[in-house]
């Protein structure tokens, strides 16, 4: 199974869902592709140390010649596997414009994997550009992180539509997997009713697993831990995993 996460408003917990959502996986026993697509390279750094000489996914999406196992990193997770992004990921878009295939890049160099991973969770950037594209064009299903905050339906109209696109001809497969309530605030009332909204919207689609807000989520990818393993039984780690579970059952 391939799950892009996707959300063109940054901040709404993208990364830090990627990073869990994977974690956990692999440690419930699943063999699992982390693909970093998002220029920040945060969920990369998550993981493991910068290594300017080691290949990136900018490589593996634009050089023919290389071998996607060139690019794979190891976690301390045994059965996580990484690839990881790099500031250069950011030319992608201007070096394929023009390019029949781009949209299928990423699809295309991936297809040698995928029967190694029982799940590919790929983590994308804040944008509905040629990256993101090319995550939906690779993915089945697709995972919208969003905050219950003021601003937090704007914009997925967009993201929606364009999801709509890439189903209508480049990967008919797609689905909407869920809509994942992030970075919820359960001491205000704005928080619950605007949760409240996004449950009026999405019905069925809003996993039942809400993501609070937590000082530990925040802190541990400073320590190369997912929270797991950082504050095994902080709320973090208690909601993040309750979402393996309704994933692993929904798909």
């Amino acid at each position: 199974m391939i799950i892009a996460i996707a959300n063109q408003k940054g901040g709404v917990g993208k990364t830090t869902t990627a990073i869990n959502l994977s974690a956990g996986l692999a440690l419930q026993g699943k063999k699992v592709l982390l693909i970093d697509l998002d220029p920040q390279a945060n969920s990369s750094i998550a993981f493991v140390e910068h290594d300017p000489e080691q290949n990136s996914v900018y490589e593996m999406l634009t050089e023919a010649t290389l071998s996607p196992d060139d690019v794979i990193r190891h976690t301390s997770i045994p059965a996580l596997d990484l690839i990881v992004s790099r500031i250069s990921l950011a030319k992608f878009e201007s070096k394929l414009v023009g390019e029949f295939d781009a949209p299928f890049r990423l699809k295309d160099r991936i297809a040698p994997l995928i029967p190694r991973y029982e799940y590919v969770i790929i983590d994308t950037p804040p944008t509905l550009g040629l990256t993101t594209v090319n995550a939906l064009v690779a993915a089945d299903y697709l995972i919208v992180p969003i905050q219950p905050s003021y601003f937090a339906l704007e914009g997925t109209d967009d993201l929606l539509d364009t999801v709509e696109k890439v189903k209508a001809r480049p990967n008919p497969k797609l689905e909407v997997l869920g809509v994942l309530i992030t970075l919820h605030d359960r001491r205000t009332t704005l928080a619950k009713d605007i949760l409240e909204q996004i449950r009026q919207t999405f019905g069925d689609k809003v996993f039942t697993t809400v993501i609070s807000k937590s000082v530990r989520l925040e802190e541990s990818p400073a320590y190369k831990e997912p929270i797991f393993t950082f504050a095994p039984s902080s709320s973090g780690a208690v909601e993040y995993s309750s979402l393996c579970q309704e994933v692993m059952q929904r798909v």
